[in-house]
């Protein structure tokens, strides 16, 4: 569903558009659930601790993305559009050392005032679903003189 508001523009608009008569003024918005799951995308990467939003086949397919330079901000995210309201749902994928609790609150909050503020449309409910824990394997530094055995040859 898209928010649509037919509601005319209340009030003169300064500037040079004060010469557009009222009824020109008028029309009607539409932001679709894309643009929403954007915004609230968006916001949700923004939050420290935060290592990735999606379920695995959606992460792969995000890398790829990244990759050739197409990064999809509303993976993991999916929007519930009304007519004044939104509900948002986020998969999201913490760094190992977070504390889940405060992430997902911090992510909620961050979310609300973006899609509040951006899109104008009051937020009901923003559900976050901690699907995975991404653990950063040890660095692999080679110290110095360090020699590795030769591979055997393949007879």
């Amino acid at each position: 569903m898209e928010y649509q508001n037919p509601q005319p523009v209340a009030g003169p608009v300064s500037g040079p558009v004060d010469a557009v008569p009222a009824l020109a003024a008028t029309g009607r918005t539409v932001i679709s659930e894309a643009a929403v799951a954007k915004v609230a995308g968006i916001a949700a990467r923004a939050v420290p601790g935060v290592y990735s939003l999606g379920s695995g086949p959606s992460r792969a397919l995000g890398a790829i993305r990244d990759a050739v330079g197409n990064i999809d901000h509303a993976a993991g995210v999916r929007v519930e559009v009304g007519e004044t309201q939104v509900a948002v749902d986020i998969d999201v994928v913490a760094l190992y050392g977070t504390a889940l609790h405060a992430l997902a609150g911090q992510i909620r909050a961050a979310v609300y005032n973006a899609v509040e503020e951006l899109v104008g449309l009051e937020v009901i409910e923003v559900n976050i679903e901690i699907i995975d824990v991404y653990v950063p394997g040890p660095a692999k530094t080679a110290a110095p003189g360090e020699v590795r055995p030769a591979r055997e040859a393949i007879q």
